[in-house]
C-alpha cells in the first residue's frame, strides 16, 4: 500500500506543478481554445492539460515502486497504445485532423493493446474466437475513448468523472485483490486529481483532446484488466457501471442523432451536460449533479464487485437502469419523447395503416383500364384513409364524391396531377387523420392518373 500511495502522491505532485507551466507556456504563444456556441467559457483558455497529465502518470509508472512481474507486464500491455493515443489527440489540439484520422490513430493504439495480450476474449474464463475478440477490443476502446472526449464540455467534467471511475475501478480492484489493476489505476488518480486543482471552475486550463481521449483510453484498458480477472459473465457491470455517465451520454448521442437523421459524429448542444445547463443549473451546480451521479453509480460498481453483493449483480443492475431513465426523462429530450409516443401512443400503428393503405391505393390505380375505374379507386382509396371528400377537377368538368355526408371538412389539400387536372381532398381533425401521407397521397394518383377525353361533372 506505501507503494502505491508514493506512486499517486508522485502523480499528484508533478500534474500539480507542471500543469500551470504548460498552460502558461502555451498561452504565451495563444495556442489557446476560443469561445464558441456549444462552449460555455466567455474567454480564451489554453487546451494542452493532457500534456501535463500524460507527463504525470506516465513518470509516476515508469519510476513506479514495484517490480512484480504481473505488475510490469500489465502496464507495457497498456503504455504504447496510451502513448499512441496521446499523441494523436495532442495533434489534433494542434492541427485540427480530421474525424477518420483520429479514429485511424485510436484503431491503431487499441490494436497495441490487443497484440500486446490486452483484450475481451478471456471474459470470465471464457475465451472469444480471434474474429469476434479483436473487433469488441477495438470498439470497446473507441467506445471509452471518445465518451470521456464527448463529456468534456464543463469545467472539471471530464477530469473528475475520470477521477471518479478511477477511483471506482481502483477499490474495486483492493477488494478482489487484483494488484496490476490497482497498480495502474492509482497513479491516475493522482496525476487527475492534481490536474482538477486548475480544471475545476473557473478552470484555467483545459484537458484537451490529448488529455481526454487519453483518460477515456486507459479506462477502457482498466475495465479489460478487471474482466480478465472476472469469475463470472456479470462482473462486466463493474467497468459499465464506473462509466456508466460518460457512456449514457454517447448512447444518447447517437440515438438522438439518428431519430433527428443527422450524422452520427456531428456535433451538437443536447449531451447531458447542456440539458442540465438548459433546465438552468450553473455550470459549477451541473458538474456537481453528475458528480453526485456519478458517486451513486459508483457505490453501485463496488457492490456488484464485492463478495457480498456479488449475487446481488442481476438487482444492481436493474436499479441502475430504474435510475438512469428517471434521470433520462428529468432531462426531457424531445426526441425520445416524440419516438416514445410514435411507438407506444398508437403513431406507429396509424402511420403503418397508412403506409399499407397507400400501397393498396397504388396497386388498385395501375390495375385501372379507364379514367372511371382510375376514380373509382381513388374514391375507395380517400375512403380508407378517413377523407371526408374528394374532388377530381378536370377541363371536361369536376368530379366530386362525399365520402362522410354530413362530415365537416377542417382541412382542404389541392394539388395539381397533370397541365389540366388536379385533386382536391377534405378531411376533419381527428386523432387517426393526424397520420396522413398527404404528398404521398398526390404522388400515387399523379403517378397513375388515366387520360381522360372529358370527365363528366358530377355533384353528390
Amino acid at each position: 500500500m506505501a507503494d502505491l500511495l508514493w506512486m499517486a502522491g508522485k502523480a499528484f505532485l508533478i500534474a500539480l506543478i507542471l500543469t500551470p507551466i504548460v498552460r502558461d507556456a502555451f498561452r504565451s504563444y495563444n495556442m489557446v481554445d476560443r469561445p464558441g456556441y456549444r462552449k460555455v467559457h466567455v474567454y480564451p483558455i489554453p487546451r494542452v492539460g493532457g500534456i501535463a497529465l500524460a507527463i504525470a502518470y506516465g513518470g509516476s509508472l515508469l519510476s513506479g515502486g514495484s517490480t512484480e512481474p504481473e505488475y510490469t507486464a500489465a502496464i507495457w500491455k497498456l503504455l504504447p497504445g496510451a502513448t499512441l493515443v496521446f499523441v494523436t489527440g495532442l495533434m489534433d489540439d494542434f492541427f485540427q485532423l480530421k474525424p477518420v484520422l483520429k479514429i485511424i490513430g485510436l484503431v491503431t493504439a487499441a490494436s497495441l493493446v490487443f497484440w500486446n495480450g490486452l483484450h475481451i476474449g478471456d471474459l470470465a474464463t471464457q475465451p472469444l474466437p480471434l474474429w469476434l475478440d479483436y473487433p469488441l477490443t477495438v470498439f470497446w476502446l473507441l467506445l471509452t475513448s471518445n465518451a470521456l472526449n464527448l463529456i468534456d464540455g464543463l469545467d472539471g467534467l471530464c477530469a473528475g468523472m475520470g477521477l471518479m471511475a478511477t477511483l471506482t475501478l481502483f477499490s474495486a480492484a483492493l477488494v478482489r485483490h487484483n494488484q496490476p489493476l490497482a497498480y495502474a489505476t492509482f497513479p491516475l488518480a493522482g496525476a487527475l486529481l492534481g490536474f482538477l486543482c486548475y480544471n475545476t471552475n473557473p478552470a484555467t486550463v483545459f484537458l484537451g483532446d490529448s488529455g481526454a481521449l487519453l483518460i477515456g483510453f486507459l479506462l477502457g484498458c482498466y475495465g479489460m484488466i478487471w474482466t480478465q480477472k472476472a469469475s463470472t459473465l456479470l462482473s462486466i457491470v463493474v467497468p459499465l457501471l464506473a462509466l456508466s455517465i460518460p457512456l449514457l451520454d454517447v448512447s444518447l448521442s447517437v440515438l438522438r442523432r439518428f431519430l433527428r437523421n443527422q450524422p452520427i459524429f456531428s456535433a451538437d448542444r443536447g449531451h447531458i451536460h447542456h440539458r442540465l445547463l438548459d433546465r438552468g443549473f450553473s455550470v459549477r451546480q451541473a458538474v456537481w449533479v453528475l458528480y453526485l451521479f456519478a458517486a451513486l453509480t459508483a457505490a453501485l460498481a463496488l457492490l456488484a464487485s464485492s463478495p457480498l453483493g456479488g449475487q446481488y449483480q442481476g438487482f444492481v443492475v436493474a436499479l441502475f437502469c430504474v435510475v438512469a431513465w428517471i434521470g433520462v426523462r428529468q432531462l426531457r429530450y424531445s426526441e425520445f419523447d416524440i419516438a416514445g409516443h410514435f411507438f407506444f401512443g398508437g403513431g406507429f400503428k396509424r402511420a403503418l395503416d397508412s403506409r399499407m393503405n397507400l400501397q393498396k391505393l397504388l396497386s388498385d390505380l395501375e390495375r385501372s383500364t379507364d379514367p372511371d375505374s382510375w376514380w373509382k379507386a381513388l374514391i375507395d382509396g380517400a375512403a380508407r384513409l378517413g377523407m371526408s371528400e374528394i374532388r377530381w377537377i378536370a377541363p371536361g368538368g369536376t368530379r366530386v364524391e362525399t365520402l362522410v355526408p354530413g362530415g365537416a371538412a377542417a382541412w382542404l389539400f389541392r394539388v395539381r396531377i397533370s397541365e389540366t387536372d388536379s385533386i382536391e381532398i377534405c378531411g376533419p381533425f381527428t386523432e387517426g387523420a393526424a397520420s396522413f401521407d398527404l404528398i404521398g397521397f398526390a404522388e400515387t394518383a399523379k403517378r397513375t392518373l388515366r387520360p381522360a377525353s372529358k370527365a363528366q361533372a358530377v355533384t353528390t
